[in-house]
């Protein structure tokens, strides 16, 4: 089965130790030009529904890969919604090489995102509360800014608000998309990551997870990214930080950085934090990227945070 090829799956991926949220659904959508889209719906196991967390997930992730962290939501009273963007996890994938972690823009994710949302709303409880991580976080502050979806609350994990790139290396990916290769590798294929080379997690359980689920279903998995990527990248977060925009966000914001952040520029955290009305700014101390997939410790310290900011926000 090809990697593109997956929308008659009515399954989630199945692990050892990876439960699936309690009443689950598969749900498969249109996105943008009628791609085939994937989501996971979840309720609420309260009889009386504390709202809809939508979790937005980073680069290379996947639904499966979020039980926990929903799981976790289910048990402070929300449904759930988890995305499979498109181009990744077991939604459409944009090229003929499946491998490849392109985009041509941020608005087919953002398109996504709406559509999804629009697919389930009569499933989903007000108040909504997004939970974006990583790239996930530039896709949700990008909704945020444009109005294009509607939520009461939203929390960031890491999010991809500036990338460590240098004016050269950005004229090299301008110089690229113009000449008509933003489908090309920017960095080609490496050897396989080890948990002791990773700079995503202190958790070996956690990040053996990923693995686990790719090794079940190898259609899951993406490589590096494309020039395509980098630049719609660039392109969205220079559109999206605009003090401006960033002053019309009506809505309570969390936003957790990690400590020892070695993939996404923790300085846009706080300059964006700066201009956004009503903002909670924290570091979780010792941990790395993927703050939701670590240490018991550094993930609780996330979660006392969002938990605060929820009570706080009257959510």
């Amino acid at each position: 089965m090809s990697a593109s090829d997956t929308s008659h799956l009515t399954h989630f991926v199945r692990v050892p130790g990876n439960p699936e949220p309690e009443g689950a659904d598969l749900i498969w959508f249109e996105g943008i030009a009628g791609r085939k889209l994937r989501a996971c719906m979840a309720p609420s196991l309260r009889e009386q529904a504390r709202g809809t967390a939508i979790i937005c997930p980073g680069r290379t992730e996947f639904i499966e890969k979020y039980f926990e962290v929903a799981r976790d939501l289910q048990g402070r009273g929300f449904a759930v919604v988890i995305l499979d963007w498109p181009g990744q996890g077991l939604s459409e994938r944009l090229l003929d090489d499946p491998a490849k972690g392109h985009i041509d823009r941020f608005e087919t994710f953002m398109g996504a995102l709406r559509n999804g949302l629009d697919t389930l709303a009569g499933r989903l409880p007000r108040p909504y509360v997004s939970l974006a991580h990583s790239m996930g976080g530039a896709i949700a502050l990008a909704a945020l800014t444009q109005k294009l979806v509607k939520v009461e609350a939203a929390a960031f994990s890491a999010p991809m608000w500036g990338l460590p790139i240098n004016l050269a290396a950005r004229y090299i990916i301008w110089a690229m998309r113009a000449m008509g290769r933003s489908g090309n590798y920017a960095q080609q294929p490496g050897p396989a990551e080890t948990f002791e080379t990773n700079i995503v997690t202190h958790d070996r359980t956690r990040w053996q997870l990923q693995r686990d689920l790719i090794d079940a279903a190898p259609q899951l998995e993406l490589g590096p990214v494309t020039w395509g990527w980098l630049g719609a990248s660039l392109d969205i977060l220079n559109k999206t930080t605009k003090p401006g925009l960033l002053r019309g966000v009506d809505v309570p914001v969390f936003v957790a950085s990690a400590g020892e952040e070695k993939l996404v520029d923790n300085k846009a955290h706080a300059r964006v934090a700066r201009h956004l009305p009503d903002c909670t700014h924290v570091t979780i101390e010792g941990a790395m990227h993927e703050i939701l997939m670590e240490t018991n410790e550094r993930r609780g310290a996330f979660w006392q945070g969002f938990d605060g900011f929820l009570e706080k926000a009257g959510v």
